[in-house]
């Protein structure tokens, strides 16, 4: 081969070592990037598994919360449909009391106390509102006011109309009462 033969060998050869060496330089950079590319995709899906997973941990604690509380208060319909009965009994026993027929009143009161006592463990529970109680209206529904007797009565119950009562740890029915003014 001839010199000038030679040299344009040599500078093909050089041309398609630059060539091999670009395209091997692009092919690990294709292959650097989809690595990059699959490692970013693998971190996304991980993130992803892991807000699921919080998330059906807050939904599990959320369901359990809302079936004890609803076993707690499966009952409240019931309850607030016995409250007018356990109205009436306290009203029948102020009456028998007056009549002085003392058969009549201990059979009553033994009624009473029982249907109480199964209501109370059952979670049922009167508010504890007295005449002179300082007046509270997130646990007290003032119906009416009065004028208060004396100075030290203002802001306070003067008369409860209507027990309250709680079940379990809410309020089914508030007292009803009237307050000094």
């Amino acid at each position: 081969m001839s010199k000038k033969g030679k040299k344009e060998t040599a500078v093909a050869e050089e041309e398609l070592e630059i060539k091999n060496a670009a395209g091997s330089e692009d092919k690990k950079e294709k292959e650097q990037s989809k690595e990059e590319r699959l490692a970013d995709e693998l971190q996304g899906e991980k993130d992803r598994y892991l807000r699921l997973f919080a998330e059906f941990e807050n939904y599990k604690k959320r369901t359990s919360k809302e079936r004890i509380e609803l076993f707690k208060t499966a009952s409240e319909e019931v309850m607030v449909a016995l409250l007018p009965v356990i109205d009436d009994f306290d009203r029948a026993l102020k009456e028998i009391e007056k009549s002085e027929d003392d058969s009549l009143l201990q059979g009553v009161e033994l009624i009473s106390n029982k249907l109480r006592e199964t209501l109370r463990s059952k979670g049922l529970a009167p508010v504890g509102t007295q005449n002179g109680d300082t007046f509270d209206a997130e646990i007290h529904e003032a119906v009416t006011q009065i004028p208060a007797p004396s100075e030290d009565m203002k802001g306070k119950i003067i008369d409860v109309i209507e027990k309250g009562y709680t079940l379990g740890d809410k309020i089914i029915r508030y007292p009803k009462v009237v307050i000094g003014q």
